[in-house]
Parts: C-alpha cells; structure tokens; sequence
C-alpha cells in the first residue's frame, strides 16, 4: 500500500468516519489529487459525490461545484458541513441567496475559509461571478450530473454547454466530470462538450442488484390508484417516491393519497421556494413517507432509505429511469421499482414533441421507443436497462430482482423466425430501424417500405402468420445477444453484426417468450372509468336492515346513520373493520367510530359465511374537493365568517358551498354553524325544525319546504339539516 493510499485512507476516516472506500473510489480521489481531468460514471448509491467532496477538503484552496438544483446544492452543503468544524467549509451561490447571504459566501470563500463552493450554471456565466471567482484559488472544477451537457441525455440544460469557456475565462485548473447515467453516446458528447477527451475514464457497473425491477399495466384511473395505495400500505412507514411527468398529476395524487391516510406532500417546479425547500426537508426528516413529485425532485438527494420508487407515468428516457428508480435503496437494502405503463402515455409523450425542431423531436422519439421496448419486453429487465448502458450482463445474475425472472413466461422455439428476423436485417443493410423491418416482416406496404421498395424482397410478407409483437420480441432478443447492433446516432437504424452473420450460417436454438402486449386505456377510459361491478344487493338489504335498528334505538333518522351511497359502497367493498370502514364514501373516522361496530360486524360475519374474496385494497377515498378548499371551509366556519363571504372566497355558489359543507358533515366532521343559523330564526323554531327532521325518515328538501308553507327556501333547510345532523350524528 503507498503512502499516499494510507494519507488518502486516513483522511477519509477523518473527515467522513470510513475505513475504505467503495469500488474505484480511490482511484478517481488519486487522479484528481494528481490533478488529472477525470471523467467518471458512477451509478447512484456508488459514492458519486465523495470523488470530489474529499479531495476538495484536502487540497489547497476551493473547489467550485457545478450543479444544476438548487435543492441538490442545499442538500449536499448541508451534508457537508455536519462533517466540518464550521458551516463556511462549504457554501452554495444561486439565486435563492439574498444579498447579505451572498456577501457572506464571499467573504468567507475570499478568506479561504471555504473549500467546496457549489454554483449553479446559470449563476457561474454571470460577469459578476466570473470576475468573483478569478481573485480565489479554485482548487479544481466538478461537474456533476454532466449528463446535462448532452442532447442525447435526459435532462438536457443548455447552459451547461457553455461550463468550458467559462472556466477557461476563470483560470486553467483541472476539471472532473460526474454523472450517474451515460450511454456509449452521451459519454463522448460529455467528453467533446468539456474539451476532456485525454481525460481519464472511470466507469463503475450499472448494475444495481438490491433493485426490484417491475412494470404493470395501467388501466384506468380508479384501479391504479388502488394498485399504487395497496403497494404503500404494505409498506407503511416506509419513504417512498412517486413520480408523475404534470404539476397538476402530482397535486391530484398527493391530494388522493392524503385522503387515504397515506403522509405525503407534492413536489415540482410551481411550488414556491419555501414550499418546495419544506416539502423536501419533510421527506428527508421522515416527518411524511411520500413525496409525489415531477422530475424536479431527487437529483443528488442523500436519502438513503427510499424503500420504492413508483413511476405513475412513463419516463421521457431509459436514462431518466434508471437515475429515477436509483434514488432508491441507497443504503444497499432492497428497494422496490414499479413502472405503471400504457401505450397511451407513450403517444401523449410523441406529441408533446411535435412541436419540436426536427433533430430534437427525432432524439426525443428514439428515446421514448427505448423506454416504450424496457416496458414491453419480456427479457430480463436488468439485462435490457444495462445493455442500453453498454454493459454486458449475463441474465442468470439477475437472481429473480426483476418480475420477468420472477415470473417468467412460457417459453417458444423460435429458431427459423430467428433467421428470418436476421436475414431481413441483412436485406436492408442498416438502412433501415425495427419497426420498418416488422413492417417487411409482415407484408405490409408501409409509404416507408414502398420508398425503399422493399416490397420486392424475397422474404416480403414471409412473417406474416405472427404479429408486430411477436416480430419486436424477436429482434429485441437479437439485441440483447448482440446479433444486431442499433446505430443511436442514426435514430435506431439497425444493421447485423458479426456475431449476427454467423449465427445465419450456423443457427442454434432460440427460445424466447413472447412480449407483453398492453392494453390501450384511451383518455376518456382513464380519466372516467366506467362504474364498478354491482353492490352485493343480499348485504345491501341487510345493512338496510341494520340502518333502520340503529336508527330506531338512537331516536334518528336513518339516513342520520348512514346515507344509502355509504350502504352500496359497503355491500361493494366489504370493509371489517372500523379503520376500512372510515375509507368507504360518505364515512369519516367520527362516524365510523360513532355508528360502525354493528355493521362491520354484520360484514364480517357475512363475508366469512358467504367464503367471499374481498378485495385487498378495497377503496379509493376521492377528493372531489382540493382539500385545501375544504381545509379552508372549516376554518371559516370556526372563524364564523357568513357563508356569502365564504363562498365568494373560494370562488363557488352559496348552493355549491352547502353542498360541500353538508358532504364534510355526513363524513362525521362536526360543524357549528348556529352562529349563521340564529340570525335567521330563533331556538323555537329552530327546535320545531329539528323536531321534524329526526321524525322523518325521508330526506327530500322539497317536502321540507313544504312542511313550512314555504317559509324557508330549499337551500335554508339544507342549512338547518347540515346542522341537525352535525348535532345529534357526529
């Protein structure tokens, strides 16, 4: 071991409190200290961050970080300066900082005080940071997620196009490059765009073996938000990321999952500062399990823990995926990827391109068609993800952490068609990409194989007794073998290899499952998914029954116990206990607890008498109001403000507001609205109304109004109702 191995070990036990480094760590560390541009690629969990933060604290004078978050910056200075003896060892400059915050880092990094500075690209081209920055000795430049350098990868930012003139304008100090996700192309962009192609490489394995890698159909709206709550509460306690591609999908879930007792908080780019700096910290300090956010959210954040990522819709790109899903289990614990997928989000995602100039749009739909094959394919997952990265993997070392090797498909000899698949490929000379050749394959006179007029081949139509799927499976599979090779530059032309041409002279046998073929779920489908099955109508009738003892024995109404809605979603949903039952419609955690003993009792006794299969995840608690509107209903209320002036500030009717707020009564919420009521009428008749509507089994507002002569209007006995039931129910 040389001496500098035994500085470096020592120092690293010093700062961070670790013995030894993790893989080649200790290598890059070396380079950079020799003052080397390195370029590494490391996946996330490896240690990424270390590479430069130790050498940073080591070598004499400060390292300038380039980041792309403001949130990563905060996360990593935080981090940082739990290991230093004073907060100016590490300082970030971006535009979140007030001008007496950035006087501050100034000072300090002009005192030699600070060894790491983390700046934002936008911040860094900036004359006043630029001339800043050529008064202090910067030790070195790092780059990190230097995979925004490139078009190619998946979060492409312009400005960091720019990082090598500017650092050259600064001083010529050595530079080191970071990313946790590159493909064999986005490496050589990064490398050209940094002027670093002498730089020494660092490549660690993609492989992230403690990741379980899943992908399930997403049907419509209600079955997959089901799918996603029966996952989190298998999982409870448990931090976990969901990530959505809209602001107003993440609002929407977190809102539902909230309702559903599940702690989470949203997270994206319209949030404010504060809300998002809050919302993050929450997750971080484990104060709330889920953060539902866009791809704004985890870029470098060290929450070792994340149990499950969840991907609601698909990613832009492979890349974006794996960097997603690497956010999880950190700590080397297994942790749980599920990509919910349907061809319908592969579409919305090409046409969100259509506007695009033509070199970025093609880009763009070669990498949605990678994304669009990982989900579709039956191979093993971590082969197809690592393959993608230029890594060889052998598919029997997956050891059952993706659900194709878990649950494998039947498998079918398909040697001949191999060949057929093979020979096509051979036919059109690279010229052309998979689909086109599907197209050959199946005879079809595609405006793109008439062009080429690939309609004369011999081998035109001579697939066609398979279909689309079975044909993408094959040479998907080819693929993965390396038969074929993809020319990612031309936008996924596909030509055969070496390999390929003597696996034609020389076949052996191919046995392959077939691709998964998801089902379309249109917009219309997803957004308005039809009615469940029926209510079981024999436990409807004796829940009935038990409505109209109950209410008897309480001297209410029985609509006062539970409304008729409430009744069918039981007799749908079979809850047993006291906490399912405050999810079903219409029932809050009060009434549950109030009313609910003899029923889920009766449930229970029923189900197991009956051998019925209930459900797992048994509902969906929907916010058909922003909770924040409800929320604010409630505090206006206790704050006594008029229902004209409530209604006004949150932008609906009286009628539309009496009509939340009695939903929120009927949940079990009591409300006190008798400061609204007394100035309409006095305690007599507000006791003779009351009167009435705990005699009357019927709920109709019209007869109500009747009973009066009229003397009050529809919405005034709504009034008086939401608070008889408020009294006497909650």
């Amino acid at each position: 071991m040389t001496t500098k191995a035994i500085d470096l070990r020592a120092s690293l036990k010093s700062f961070f409190g670790f013995d030894t480094f993790k893989g080649n760590q200790e290598e890059v560390i070396e380079a950079i200290m020799q003052g080397h541009d390195c370029f590494v690629i490391m996946p996330t969990g490896a240690g990424k961050s270390l590479c430069y933060q130790l050498p940073a604290l080591i070598k004499d004078g400060t390292a300038i970080i380039i980041s792309p978050l403001i949130a990563l910056m905060k996360n990593q200075v935080d981090s940082i300066r739990g290991f230093g003896e004073s907060d100016s060892v590490a300082h970030f400059l971006n535009s979140s900082l007030s001008k007496t915050q950035t006087r501050q880092v100034k000072e300090d990094v002009a005192a030699r005080h600070t060894k790491m500075l983390y700046v934002a690209p936008e911040t860094l081209k900036k004359d006043e940071t630029i001339d800043f920055l050529k008064q202090v000795k910067v030790s070195f430049v790092a780059v990190d997620e230097a995979h925004c350098i490139s078009e190619w990868g998946h979060d492409f930012r312009p400005e960091y196009r720019r990082i090598k003139q500017i650092i050259k304008a600064i001083d010529d100090v050595p530079m080191v490059a970071l990313t946790a996700t590159a493909t064999p192309k986005v490496q050589a962009d990064i490398q050209k765009n940094l002027s670093m192609t002498e730089a020494e490489v660092f490549k660690s394995s993609f492989n992230r073996s403690n990741l379980y890698y899943s992908v399930k159909a997403k049907g419509n709206k209600t079955q997959t938000l089901k799918d996603i709550i029966g996952f989190i509460n298998k999982r409870k306690g448990k931090s976990g990321i969901i990530y959505c591609l809209s602001r107003k999908k993440v609002e929407e879930i977190a809102e539902i999952l909230q309702a559903n007792d599940i702690s989470a908080l949203p997270y994206h780019a319209g949030l404010d500062a504060k809300t998002r700096s809050s919302h993050q910290d929450q997750f971080l300090m484990e104060e709330v399990d889920v953060i539902v956010a866009t791809i704004a959210f985890g870029m470098g954040i060290d929450k070792p823990d994340v149990r499950y990522v969840i991907h609601y819709d698909v990613p832009k790109s492979l890349e974006g995926y794996y960097q997603e899903t690497g956010r999880g289990g950190r700590d080397g614990l297994d942790g749980d990827c599920v990509l919910f997928y349907n061809p319908q989000d592969i579409e919305k995602l090409e046409k969100f391109l259509k506007d695009k100039p033509v070199a970025e749009r093609e880009i763009g739909t070669q990498l949605i068609m990678e994304m669009s094959s990982f989900a579709e394919s039956s191979q093993c997952r971590r082969k197809f993800l690592l393959h993608y990265f230029g890594e060889t993997f052998d598919a029997d070392d997956c050891n059952k952490m993706c659900d194709n090797c878990r649950h494998p498909k039947e498998l079918k000899e398909v040697t001949s068609e191999f060949v057929l698949a093979l020979q096509a490929i051979t036919e059109t000379s690279g010229k052309v990409n998979m689909s086109h050749i599907v197209k050959i394959l199946l005879g079809k006179k595609s405006q793109e194989v008439l062009a080429y007029k690939h309609d004369n081949l011999e081998l035109f139509g001579k697939g066609a007794d398979k279909d689309k799927i079975f044909w993408k499976s094959v040479i998907r599979k080819a693929l993965l073998h390396d038969l074929v090779e993809k020319n990612i530059e031309e936008y996924g032309l596909i030509s055969l290899t070496e390999k390929g041409a003597k696996f034609i002279e020389k076949p052996r046998k191919v046995e392959l499952p077939v691709d998964t073929e998801f089902e379309k779920v249109s917009d219309e489908e997803f957004e308005n998914p039809e009615l469940e099955d029926m209510y079981d109508e024999e436990l409807y009738n004796k829940l009935k029954e038990l409505q109209r003892q109950v209410a008897r024995e309480k001297g209410l109404p029985p609509y006062v116990i539970f409304q008729e809605t409430s009744l069918e979603d039981m007799a749908t949903k079979y809850p047993v206990t006291i906490e399912e039952l405050s999810n079903i419609s219409g029932v809050g955690k009060n009434k549950a607890k109030k009313f609910g003993k003899p029923f889920v009792e009766l449930i229970e006794d029923y189900v197991e008498e009956n051998d019925i299969d209930r459900p797992s995840d048994f509902v969906v608690k929907t916010v058909a109001n922003k909770s924040g509107r409800k929320i604010a209903i409630i505090k206006n209320i206790d704050a006594k403000m008029a229902l004209e002036d409530i209604a006004n500030s949150i932008g609906c009717s009286v009628t539309e507001l009496l009509d939340e707020i009695e939903t929120i009564v009927y949940s079990g919420m009591k409300l006190n609205l008798g400061y609204y009521i007394d100035e309409i009428i006095d305690d007599e008749v507000k006791e003779e109304i009351f009167d009435y509507y705990k005699s009357t089994d019927d709920n109709d507002l019209d007869l109500a109004v009747d009973e009066f002569d009229e003397e009050f209007t529809p919405e005034e006995m709504q009034l008086f109702r939401i608070q008889f039931v408020s009294e006497v129910a909650n």
